[in-house]
């Protein structure tokens, strides 16, 4: 069984930065990227940052330059550090690993960790 855990979210006032983290567990999943996503209030559930297994990184616009995504594959662990917070970067930030289990497509999701900025 395969599992994500994020944790690291908080409450800041814009300006301030926060650290989430995502540790993977579970055997027999060989993950290629990882990807952090946001769901604000009322708002879909967006693609913020992916990273590869080989450590490619992509960001979407409006992160890019505050915020960064790095993985320790040695802990199964990816990590985004997000600085400069905003409050428009409030909502429930989820870490979504995808791969295979012997050839077949998996994705996994976590159960998402609360950020909220304030003005």
């Amino acid at each position: 069984q395969v599992q994500l855990v994020e944790s690291g979210g908080g409450s800041v006032q814009a300006g301030g930065s926060l650290s989430l983290s995502c540790a993977t567990s579970g055997s027999g999943f060989t993950i290629t990227v990882t990807g952090w996503y946001r769901q604000a209030p009322g708002k879909e559930c967006e693609l913020v940052a992916t990273i590869t297994n080989g450590g490619i990184t992509n960001y979407v616009p409006f992160v890019e330059g505050r915020f960064t995504i790095s993985r320790d594959n040695a802990k199964n662990t990816v990590y985004l550090q997000m600085n400069s917070l905003k409050p428009d970067d409030t909502g429930v930030y989820y870490c979504n690993a995808q791969g295979f289990i012997s050839l077949t497509f998996r994705q996994f999701w976590g159960q998402g960790t609360q950020v909220t900025v304030s003005s």
